[in-house]
């Protein structure tokens, strides 16, 4: 798999041409949106949650990371192959890009996937067969999953957050060829703490390990789609595994 899936050969080059948020200011985003994305799930109707969830962290991001030139999109990984630049879409990058994007998400799934489905079985439903069942909106769930739930958490978290403070916060270490800063475990520990304060369950921490699969793919394939790809796959996994062990219904 290329390091240049997404546009990590642009990347590096239109680093030093952005002017970077502070810390400080980054955190207070961080903080800001998160008290919208809670009272969003909150206060809206049940059917209209995620859509304004999703609202608020895609606004968020366009209004922070998506404005002026292409260097700056593309410094916060947000190009999507070219996507939300302000240049004319080329039809063969987009292609290029997601098939590079969701070779990522089969790879780090065949790793990480049967471990993950035997430890569920165990710990989630130990005294129940599992049965597949494939619900009859399941084309509206993977559509939802990529576009209302991956997509604005990874723009935000993946995107804005920890390019930002990767940005301002240089120290550096590298990770199966992925060089890492601060950001990751930052941007996951908030995104973990998000999750919660929508769904005051404490079990949905454990969503921070997850965030930083999907933080090293930033950081190794230089853009969000990776791991924007890999985030639905997951929750669509998780999803099968409750309809299949009767946890959830269909």
């Amino acid at each position: 798999m290329s390091a240049n899936s997404d546009d990590a050969a642009h990347d590096d080059g239109h680093l030093a041409q952005v002017e970077w948020p502070s810390v400080r200011r980054s955190l207070f985003v961080a903080a800001v949106v998160s008290g919208g994305v809670t009272l969003a799930s909150r206060l809206l109707p049940g059917e209209f949650a995620n859509l304004g969830v999703a609202a608020v962290f895609l606004g968020s991001t366009a209004a922070l990371a998506l404005r002026d030139e292409t260097a700056k999109v593309r410094a916060y990984g947000l190009s999507l192959g070219g996507l939300f630049e302000p240049e004319a879409i080329e039809p063969k990058r987009v292609v290029r890009d997601a098939l590079r994007a969701v070779g990522w998400a089969v790879l780090l799934g065949a790793l990480l996937f049967p471990p993950f489905i035997i430890a569920y079985g165990k710990l989630w439903a130990p005294q129940r067969a599992f049965v597949w069942r494939l619900p009859p909106d399941w084309f509206d769930r993977v559509a939802g999953q990529v576009l209302v739930i991956a997509l604005p958490e990874e723009a935000f978290f993946r995107g804005f957050l920890q390019s930002a403070l990767d940005g301002r916060l240089r120290a550096r270490y590298r990770l199966f060829d992925a060089e890492l800063g601060p950001g990751l475990i930052v941007s996951a520990a908030i995104f973990a703490v998000g999750h919660v304060l929508t769904v005051p369950q404490p079990g949905r921490l454990a969503v921070f390990f997850p965030a930083l699969v999907f933080g090293w793919l930033r950081a190794r394939t230089g853009g969000i789609g990776a791991g924007l790809a890999f985030h639905a796959a997951c929750n669509l996994l998780s999803t099968m595994l409750a309809l299949g062990f009767g946890l959830r219904a269909p």
